[in-house]
Formats: structure tokens, C-alpha cells, sequence
């Protein structure tokens, strides 16, 4: 069975249940509901003509200016047909997306990690704690609104045998640049070099 029969059969079986489909580079698209993920997922895993029983990843997506601001894609792969399909679900966070660990038990840490990173939970996991980031870690790492920079960094700490909080101690000072002919110098060496001048 081709892409075009597959995408057709499966719009036939799920027609109450798919948003939209479509086919791009190779793969089928599904776009269906959060109430329908996991009745669509378990027909593409068991149907004999799909037959999708790998689940080879569940990437989240965040859109910070959109109404859904959320997306999760699911990635299965056929191995008898040597297909791949993606379903994707549009969502805001107040929704807890159904685990599908029962369905796929590979789904249980690929679910902590989108956990970890955005900060969306999953009805029923088994184990819904962080994966990636230490138990203390403040955030959600994958966010757009995640501070790129901020004023606690994370390290081993040899003296305690564990995983420390710290405030950020910068190493150097902070340069001004003096972005002048190079021919007359720069403000900040002719400063360094009065500060090393006292210091002797």
C-alpha cells in the first residue's frame, strides 16, 4: 500500500477523529484533537494496514503568540510497510495530554523530557518527574520565555559530593570597548594599565 492509499484509509476509518492530513516529504501529517490521540494512535499502531509499532519520538513545540500555544508531534514508524506517520495535537497548557506509556512503554521518558522542557503534563504517567534538569531546576528549559541568561548557575561541586545553586561569579570584569582609530589606542588598556601601575 502507497502513501496516497495509506493517507486515504486511514481518513476513511478515522473521519470523526482527523482534524486535517496531508502528505509532505514522504510522511503523513494527522492532525487530530487532544480528547482523540490515543484512540488514533492505538488504530495506526494495531490496524493490520498500518501497522505503525515503533514510536520513535514525541517532540514539543512551543508558539508563544499563538491561541494554542502548544504543539506535541508524535513519530511512528512502520516497520512492515516502511512508512512513517506524524500526528500532532495543537493545545494551552491548562490541558493534561493523555500518556500513551501503555500504548508505547518507550513513551515514558520521551514524556518526562517534554515534562522536563516545557512543562507539560501527562494524565495517567507512570513516573511525571524531571528527566533532564536537576529536582531543584526552576523553569522549563525549551520555553521562549525561558531568560536566556540569568543569575544562579548550576555545578558539581567536589567539596559537597553533590549538584549545586550558586549565584553567578563572572571571572573578568566586563569590558567597555572604545571603538576609536586604532591608532589612538583604546580607553580600557591605558585603565588597565594605571590599575596594574598602583597594584605595584
Amino acid at each position: 500500500m502507497n502513501l496516497i492509499d495509506l493517507n486515504k484509509l486511514i481518513n476513511s476509518e478515522l473521519t470523526s477523529k482527523i482534524i486535517k492530513s496531508s502528505i509532505n516529504n514522504d510522511e503523513i501529517l494527522i492532525n487530530v484533537s487532544v480528547e482523540n490521540l490515543y484512540s488514533t494512535l492505538l488504530f495506526l499502531k494495531t490496524d493490520e494496514n498500518c501497522k505503525f509499532k515503533q514510536l520513535i519520538d514525541i517532540v514539543g513545540v512551543d508558539y508563544p503568540n499563538s491561541e494554542d500555544r502548544f504543539k506535541i508531534y508524535y513519530l511512528l514508524l512502520s516497520h512492515e510497510k516502511n512508512l512513517r506517520v506524524k500526528v500532532v495535537i495543537n493545545f494551552n497548557l491548562e490541558l493534561k495530554i493523555p500518556s500513551i506509556v501503555k500504548l508505547f512503554p518507550s513513551a515514558n521518558w520521551m514524556e518526562r523530557e517534554v515534562f522536563d522542557m516545557y512543562g507539560i503534563k501527562f494524565k495517567n504517567h507512570p513516573d511525571m518527574r524531571r528527566i533532564l534538569t536537576d529536582y531543584g531546576f526552576v523553569g522549563h528549559p525549551l520555553r521562549k520565555d525561558f531568560p536566556l541568561t540569568g543569575f544562579n548557575e548550576v555545578r558539581y561541586s567536589e567539596k559537597d559530593k553533590k549538584v549545586i545553586y550558586e549565584q553567578v561569579k563572572l571571572e573578568q570584569d566586563y569590558r567597555n570597548f572604545d571603538f576609536e582609530s586604532p591608532w589612538e589606542g583604546t580607553k580600557y588598556i591605558e585603565e588597565a594599565n594605571k590599575k596594574v601601575k598602583k597594584n605595584d
